[in-house]
């Protein structure tokens, strides 16, 4: 009956709210929703993907991976070739492409991207650490306004997938480079229209809290076989909506155009898919994950007792054998998910290694573990050898539900070997603070971005990368870290992929078993679409925009 009445609600709100929107449409616009406001605009140095997610529409590579075949294709770069050593590239750029201001773009701005940006020391970029071969540059020279030749130190496979890499305008840059303040450039507080990207969109208008719109490049480079300016959607407007909740409602009454749901969603929405003139697509495991990491960093600000739990290689399994990846899968994911062990999974395909160390909930095999380093029990609550009350916090996003309900999960798993655990949600730039700067944390549910290409997590993995938030300077176990950087580094030097295969294997198994991040489990990827596009290509790589620019609404739709 409750059941029966929820979706009853859903339809009588779904009703008014077509009625509300009939004839209020507004004319090739695509509606989307994000969690929360970009952190900056500048994609050199962004870390976090409430940034990424406009900048890609605002910004290019020279080269660009088709979201559906996986295939490198060009962009900027309207073609290139090799020579015989494998080791110098040539880039013939394309002559017709405008940055949005009008200004041409040229050979100047690659030079100026690589050689002043993701190569200057003074900038944070994570950029730098995949575009470094062996600890060393690669040489970028302009040969002339269209040609750019990149002279790499050794063979390295990845290299025209990193050539997605976004080139940045010289023109409205260098300045900014040569005062030193381009770590504090194109922040969110500034003029958008200083903002200049090649891409199929530029920022018109941002309101903190409240939306971010972006309108047509009126320079942009792409035509389409009728030889008609592409992209043909005029603007994109996302509403920053950090309820989950809100955004399924904006969905349903027609606010929000295509959404990116909560597996749990899927059972709310399903009933109304044909009345409501959408459709779900569940296009399998998401290429992303969820796990948690405890501080082990020598100079983290928490005491060192608890620093020696968590650098305490028993205690991380006992957590990791303790976490319930079944509850997790039904109760936050409805059932649309799978259990994750390692950085990869099995949507990223060849790369992926089966043969990892898997944990299954076993309290058993973790109280076991726990003895080992000398924990003992007293009325229930667990202890070190020291007699130190085993308690610490976990801190995750406030605007992603499901992390918060994975952390109740595992507040309630800890909770059954007898640790003390508070869940503290907090904003997510504040998050991203405490993990990269401030180091002011003790145990955290976050996840990474993932894909196909092993080196894309490079950032992640190398112990000097920019977003490796562990074991800065903790010597215990410098002999893995070193072997990670040793495995990334050769991984690259083959361009047969399955004696790259190799390397990125033992890599996989390594984390399995040191667990520097514990994972959870990975819910399918699940979108709401309206039925009013035309060219949608749909896939767990590229999502449903990756070919913004071909995308179309049905012309009955801007009526």
């Amino acid at each position: 009956m409750r059941k029966l009445l929820t979706l009853l609600l859903i339809f009588m709100i779904f009703i008014t709210g077509c009625g509300e929107k009939k004839g209020i449409k507004i004319k090739n616009t695509l509606s989307l929703s994000t969690s929360s406001d970009p952190k900056s605009f500048n994609p050199i140095i962004a870390k976090e993907t409430s940034t990424t997610l406009i900048t890609g529409f605002i910004f290019e590579g020279l080269t660009r991976i088709d979201g559906v075949s996986l295939e490198v294709n060009p962009s900027l770069a309207e073609k290139w070739e090799v020579d015989k050593t494998g080791k110098i590239w040539r880039f013939y750029l394309r002559k017709d492409v405008y940055w949005n201001d009008g200004e041409k773009f040229t050979a100047d701005d690659v030079i100026f991207t690589f050689n002043q940006l993701i190569y200057n020391e003074e900038i944070p970029t994570s950029s730098r650490d995949v575009l470094t071969i062996e600890g060393k540059k690669i040489e970028v020279k302009k040969i002339d306004d269209y040609i750019v030749d990149f002279i790499l130190p050794e063979k390295f496979a990845p290299f025209l997938q990193l050539m997605t890499q976004e080139i940045l305008p010289e023109h409205k840059l260098e300045k900014s480079v040569l005062e030193k303040k381009f770590t504090s450039t194109w922040g969110v507080n500034e003029n958008v229209e200083n903002i200049v990207g090649t891409g199929p969109y530029k920022i018109k208008e941002y309101r903190p809290g409240e939306w971010i719109i972006l309108e047509k490049n009126p320079y942009y480079w792409k035509k389409d076989k009728n030889n008609i300016q592409l992209p043909y959607i005029e603007k994109i407007v996302f509403l920053i909506i950090p309820d989950p909740n809100m955004a399924i409602l904006k969905f349903r009454i027609g606010e929000i155009d295509i959404l990116s749901i909560r597996p749990q969603d899927y059972y709310v929405l399903k009933p109304i898919e044909k009345f409501g003139n959408f459709k779900l697509y569940d296009v399998g495991p998401s290429l992303s994950s969820e796990f948690i990491s405890l501080n082990q960093n020598l100079d983290a600000k928490i005491p060192e007792y608890k620093k020696d739990w968590f650098s305490d290689i028993n205690f991380r399994k006992s957590i990791a054998y303790s976490i319930d990846k079944d509850s997790i899968i039904k109760n936050v994911y409805a059932g649309f998910g799978t259990y994750q062990d390692g950085p990869m999974n099995i949507s990223s395909g060849f790369f992926y290694n089966d043969k990892i160390i898997k944990y299954r909930y076993d309290l058993n095999k973790a109280k076991e573990l726990l003895k080992k380093s000398g924990f003992w029990w007293k009325n229930g609550d667990l202890y070190d050898k020291n007699g130190n009350r085993v308690e610490f916090t976990i801190i995750t996003n406030s605007n992603n539900f499901e992390r918060i309900q994975i952390g109740n999960i595992i507040q309630n798993d800890l909770e059954k070997l007898g640790m003390k655990v508070n869940l503290l949600p907090v904003e997510f730039n504040t998050l991203v603070n405490k993990l990269t700067i401030t180091k002011d944390w003790e145990c955290v549910i976050i996840g990474l971005t993932g894909g196909i290409e092993p080196h894309g997590g490079k950032n992640v993995w190398q112990s000097k990368g920019q977003l490796h938030f562990w074991d800065f300077g903790n010597k215990r176990n410098y002999q893995l870290e070193k072997e990670i950087d040793f495995l990334f580094e050769e991984g690259t030097k083959y361009l047969n992929p399955f004696e790259r295969k190799k390397f990125y294997d033992k890599w996989q198994l390594i984390v399995s078993d040191y667990l520097p991040l514990i994972y959870t489990a990975n819910a399918n990827v699940i979108y709401a679409i309206r039925n009013k596009f035309e060219n949608l290509k749909v896939s767990v790589y590229g999502g449903v925009l990756h070919n913004i620019e071909e995308i179309k609404i049905k012309e009955d739709e801007n009526l």
